[in-house]
């Protein structure tokens, strides 16, 4: 069947799954109030850092009596900023479902080498959350597996009168998803993923149980300096108020600003929560209706809103293999980006071969909308290709 060019174009391409989109409307005018060119250390720089602390705690809905810092390195620097700082007094379980939680079972086993019990689901399915000891043990998991569109359905699992900590990496999950803050003693995310930040600077949010740990644990492993959370056995304060541990952005800082107080101005939480919802759904209603593409996340219940990631599905195309199925994959994200509809959309390389689109509080429901039909004509044009070269 011939399937025709579309006509309408997504106002905005971008659906890359970080850095994500900028928030609708963004210029660099918005970046004019940056302290620039003054020191973070100054007061107008301490003054911008105390509010973007602040305003994350408005937004995300943080209790009064955790701690949020801005840390170095991203979501992964404040991932294993948690996990070097407070593993080892307990037994550790670790869970991964996608690319990412894997890299924090890696750290556990082979770096830190504290024989953690490990629990790995497949890309598109979570481990049995049933069989972990959120009681008695420490556990480290990602809320939203950012490259198998997997997110964890609820917080049951975890024990309300837990003896451990729970670390969990949320990057694509903060102000998408809710957060079930009883139950989580460390939380990490960073600026570019559902709020369209710039890059470089992780979040990490502490309770009042990850202090306690912090400073009554000594690890047996030298901590570097980019980690060090606590001195003298006591929690650097400073840390959680504006005094970073390094040199942070400026700019980035003040565009990380600008994107609080756009949630602000849209309705906050629950107003980012249903730009999501509704984004995801658009793309769940196309592969509902669309036989060659399909969720590579099986359970439904699973269904991440933010990355969501699609796999080929059309019989045709799998009688073929995996190298074929690659080969249409990287063909119809290559057939877009020539045509300027759409960019970065691709899976994730260790990820099975398909797409991740971008659902995430920024981006348009209508680009969306506008999107898929160009993903129908993009796959036609593939399987039309494969077809004249069998022929």
């Amino acid at each position: 069947m011939t399937v025709q060019m579309p006509a309408a174009r997504p106002r905005v391409p971008y659906f890359s799954s970080g850095p994500t989109t900028k928030r609708p409307g963004w210029t660099l005018d918005a970046l004019s109030g940056a302290a620039l060119g003054r020191s973070h250390r100054s007061a107008a720089g301490k003054a911008k850092l105390a509010e973007a602390i602040e305003l994350t705690r408005k937004v995300l809905r943080v209790p009064a009596d955790y701690r949020i810092g801005i840390v170095p390195g991203s979501d992964t620097g404040a991932v294993e900023m948690a996990m070097w700082s407070m593993l080892g007094p307990k037994t550790v379980e670790v869970m991964a479902w996608d690319s990412f939680g894997a890299e924090w079972v890696t750290d556990a086993l082979k770096e830190l080498k504290i024989d953690p019990i490990v629990h790995v689901g497949e890309h598109g399915i979570l481990p049995k959350l049933d069989a972990i000891d959120t009681k008695k043990n420490d556990i480290v998991f990602t809320w939203n597996g950012t490259t198998a569109g997997v997110k964890v359905p609820h917080s049951d699992w975890i024990s309300d009168d837990r003896e451990g900590v729970t670390i969990c990496d949320a990057t694509s999950a903060a102000f998408a998803m809710p957060l079930p803050w009883d139950k989580l003693d460390v939380v990490t995310y960073s600026w570019q993923k559902v709020m369209g930040g710039e890059a470089a600077h992780g979040m990490l949010i502490l309770s009042p149980r990850a202090v306690a740990r912090l400073e009554s644990h000594t690890p047996a492993w030298p901590i570097p300096k980019v980690f060090r959370l606590t001195k003298g056995g006591k929690l650097i304060e400073g840390i959680f108020k504006g005094d970073t541990i390094n040199t942070p952005s400026m700019l980035a800082v003040e565009d990380y600003l600008d994107t609080l107080k756009w949630a602000e101005s849209i309705g906050g939480l629950d107003a980012l929560h249903a730009r999501a919802d509704a984004n995801a759904r658009a793309v769940h209603e196309w592969v509902a209706r669309t036989p060659w593409i399909g969720h590579l996340a099986v359970d439904p219940a699973t269904y991440s809103n933010t990355g969501v990631c699609l796999v080929i599905t059309d019989p045709d195309v799998l009688a073929k293999g995996d190298a074929v199925v690659k080969t249409v994959a990287a063909g119809i994200v290559s057939r877009l980006e020539r045509e300027g509809v759409a960019f970065d959309f691709g899976a994730y390389r260790d990820a099975p071969a398909g797409l991740r689109i971008w659902c995430g509080a920024t981006v348009e429901a209508s680009d969306i909308e506008a999107l898929t039909p160009w993903l129908d004509w993009a796959f036609a044009q593939e399987k039309a290709a494969l077809a004249a070269a069998a022929a």
